[in-house]
């Protein structure tokens, strides 16, 4: 490694820190990150889908064919196992209707980049962790609204034409783009993907600042409320997501199945919250969770890249 992808790989790893940092400045500064608001959070989104694009090519859609069995898993624990946690946890804990939505809201959103950082950290299956992702992403135009309007339909009008529309221009068209850069510009995109892991974690750390910063003040009088349900919807996942893969896996492709099903892109779900939803309210368990998510998967990350990977670890992904 070079000098610089050294410094690189270091300011990426320090994600967790990022991340507190962010939420520290977005709860006692709003000023400072709320400037990030609906149409420049949108190009943000996108840029970020865009960078993961990037790293992919179509063979990586060629190789989801010769794994669908662990590519399978790992988005029935996204489309699956997550809703399902946050509808019961919702119900259980008896949150109002637009909190209820927005957590069943964020638990219906595909996989985001930042996975796929915390899954490099954690000496997981790097390769594995953005064919997820990208299934998921794909996946989210008809799940995300498909399985929000089931869950919470009950609850509250649900436009799900409106969030398919949405998740298709934020999502699909800049990973497209970023996908059709790589297979015809290689040596471009080559020049710049060392950086790409940094530009995550810097956009994500953006993406979960400017979120708390815009709902702040709901935060200081009603936060306490939320952290609960929304901690509870990401260890559960986290765990339930290890748990099951275990069953059929080796360690390395079981830590990125946890890390799929724990971290997905809240700020998707904040984003679709502000655009389709005429309550505030709706759009504050993504905020929160983007927080969670983040802290506790690069937390969980940080921790396995800590405990070494069996020597005779089963490999699940066929290249």
């Amino acid at each position: 490694m070079s000098q610089y992808e050294k410094i690189i790989e270091t300011l990426t790893t320090l994600f967790p820190l990022w991340v507190i940092l962010g939420t520290i400045i977005g709860i006692y500064k709003p000023s400072a990150v709320t400037w990030l608001e609906t149409d420049l959070f949108t190009l943000g989104l996108g840029f970020l889908m865009l960078s993961m694009g990037l790293t992919l090519t179509f063979e990586d859609f060629r190789r989801c064919l010769r794994n669908p069995w662990t590519v399978g898993v790992g988005f029935a624990a996204q489309y699956f196992i997550k809703p399902l946690l946050g509808f019961t946890i919702a119900m259980v804990l008896k949150l109002s209707a637009p909190l209820a939505t927005g957590l069943i809201l964020v638990s219906c959103c595909p996989g985001g980049q930042a996975s796929n950082v915390a899954t490099y950290i954690s000496k997981g299956n790097v390769a594995l962790s953005v064919l997820m992702t990208t299934c998921s992403t794909v996946g989210a135009i008809v799940m995300t609204p498909l399985l929000t309007k089931l869950l919470a339909g009950q609850l509250v009008p649900v436009d799900a034409a409106g969030l398919a529309i949405s998740t298709f221009q934020v999502v699909l068209v800049p990973t497209i783009i970023g996908v059709l850069s790589n297979e015809f510009f290689p040596k471009f995109t080559s020049k710049i993907i060392t950086i790409t892991p940094l530009i995550g974690v810097i956009l994500t750390t953006l993406l979960c600042a400017s979120p708390i910063g815009q709902v702040a003040d709901v935060l200081k009088s009603q936060g306490a409320q939320l952290i609960l349900p929304v901690a509870a919807l990401h260890a559960a996942a986290f765990f339930l997501g290890y748990q099951v893969s275990k069953f059929s896996f080796g360690e390395s492709t079981s830590r990125t199945i946890s890390i799929e099903c724990g971290m997905q892109s809240s700020a998707l779900g904040f984003l679709l919250a502000q655009k389709h939803f005429t309550n505030p309210l709706v759009a504050v368990p993504s905020a929160v969770s983007v927080v969670c998510m983040a802290l506790g998967g690069s937390a969980l990350a940080v921790y396995w890249r800590n405990q070494p990977i069996p020597v005779d670890d089963k490999d699940d992904f066929k290249e």
